[in-house]
């Protein structure tokens, strides 16, 4: 089962993620939202629409904008809606 690991902790899991262009995206039930802070951060897809972010903080330790979602994707990207992905640092393992 897919699960997402930063500082030894692990932060979400689901055996329901979706894989676009080679990331996990963990639906939003799956987080463990505690580990979760809102951030101002916003880019753009093409194909996707504006993606919105987390920071990830563990022990007091900050993973600035690891995390990623689409709150209101474009229609190609209607599957990931709301689902969470991660990078920098955060390993997801299969």
């Amino acid at each position: 089962m897919p699960k997402a690991r930063w500082n030894g902790v692990v932060i979400a899991e689901s055996d329901q993620t979706e894989v676009v262009e080679g990331n996990h995206y963990f639906p939003p039930g799956t987080i463990r939202s505690d580990f979760f802070k809102s951030s101002d951060t916003r880019t753009f897809c093409g194909w996707k629409g504006e993606a919105s972010y987390f920071n990830v903080v563990v022990d007091g330790d900050v993973n600035e904008d690891a995390a990623w979602f689409y709150p209101d994707p474009k229609p190609a990207a209607g599957n990931i809606k709301g689902y969470v992905a991660f990078w920098r640092g955060v390993e997801v393992e299969d």
